[in-house]
């Protein structure tokens, strides 16, 4: 399948950007992957909008409105990519389905599935992101940025908050699944972003401003916003229940 984003992307365009000729080309690719990444993230908030459905959960509406932001998301990105000189358009790749989690309740998978995108995933972008706008100048740009980390924040105050509002409602032994499933996420979690953040990216200092990072500083923050808030948020959440005297 062929996404053209053009259009939408050309009338989005920021009006300028930093003048650097020599970070052109990694800046086209770097913003080229994020188009694709945040147009795809689409598909996974409309697949969990069904399974949300599929248990009796609320929120179904609000992650179809999640996966029309995430195209957003992707044009805006596009809009970065058609400024340097690129082309927003590109072949969307296969995705894996979301897993269904079949050894356990229908509620239990969809949890699940909002635990890893929105309290993981959309968390590490919140922070990533947020890193980002800091070492980029006011302008253009970081507007056009904060738009997108704006929208992530929802996402992962989504999460957050429907998991902390249908966790105390499971059974035991759905509770149990649950918890089973958090160092499952974790690891799925560091695989993912690590595959995302090659080490080996080591832009100039000057390429914050088109917002080119670094991979070992990018690892670090990843690293460690799961020690500083996706860890203790669970323990927040849903802490081990006190064993019977």
């Amino acid at each position: 399948m062929i996404v053209d984003l053009r259009a939408p992307a050309q009338a989005a365009m920021p009006t300028a950007l930093p003048d650097l000729p020599e970070l052109r080309d990694s800046a086209i690719g770097t913003w080229s992957q994020r188009m694709i990444n945040e147009w795809s993230s689409s598909r996974v908030f409309a697949a969990l909008a069904a399974q949300l459905d599929e248990a009796g959960l609320t929120g179904g509406d609000t992650c179809r409105g999640f996966a029309d932001e995430e195209r957003r998301h992707g044009e805006l990105c596009g809009a970065v990519v058609e400024r340097l000189g690129g082309e927003a358009r590109f072949v969307l790749p296969e995705a894996p389905p979301l897993p269904s989690h079949a050894d356990t309740t229908l509620r239990v998978a969809a949890l699940r599935n909002l635990l890893s995108v929105g309290c993981m995933s959309e968390t590490v972008a919140v922070a990533l992101i947020a890193a980002e706008r800091l070492e980029m100048a006011d302008g253009p740009l970081r507007d056009l940025l904060t738009r997108i980390w704006a929208d992530e924040i929802g996402h992962a105050r989504f999460g957050w908050t429907t998991l902390e509002r249908e966790l105390p409602k499971l059974t035991d032994a759905e509770r149990e699944a649950f918890l089973a499933y958090v160092p499952v996420a974790l690891e799925h979690l560091v695989q993912h972003e690590l595959a995302h953040l090659p080490i080996a990216s080591r832009p100039p200092a000057e390429g914050a401003a088109l917002g080119l990072c670094s991979g070992e500083k990018a690892r670090a923050l990843f690293f460690s916003t799961v020690e500083t808030v996706i860890r203790p948020g669970l323990r927040r959440i849903c802490p081990p229940r006190p064993k019977a005297a």
